[in-house]
């Protein structure tokens, strides 16, 4: 069982920039693929980054190329999403989540685990 709590979002303006974190419980965080989705309101949810178990393969949706980066710190059970550039159309609610196997990591299949998210409002 893997727990996965979200933080760091906020209200931004557009232009600027926030980091969210998504620290998980357990000891077999290493195990995991890790990835961040995002829902804003009346939309489907959608795939933002993703990241191996090691952190040496990451993968971004091509509406956040160049303007996120996703890490990770398998000491710390945590990872991470580094927003630049934000948009109003960024506004939306942050999820991460948790894949033990597969590699699809654009589908939200793929994934065991999900955390309760964490809201980003970016203010124009």
């Amino acid at each position: 069982q893997v727990q996965l709590v979200e933080s760091g979002g906020g209200l931004v303006q557009a232009g600027g920039s926030l980091r969210l974190s998504c620290a998980a419980s357990g000891r077999t965080f290493s195990l995991y693929a890790m990835g961040w989705f995002r829902q804003a309101r009346g939309k489907e949810r959608e795939f933002v980054a993703a990241i191996s178990w090691s952190g040496g393969d990451t993968v971004y949706a091509d509406s956040m190329k160049g303007r996120s980066t996703i890490s990770r710190d398998n000491a710390k059970n945590t990872v991470y999403l580094q927003m630049k550039s934000l948009q109003p159309e960024d506004t939306a609610a942050y999820y991460c989540a948790a894949a033990k196997y597969g590699s699809n990591w654009i589908r939200e299949d793929v994934y065991d685990y999900w955390g309760q998210g964490t809201q980003v409002t970016v203010s124009s």
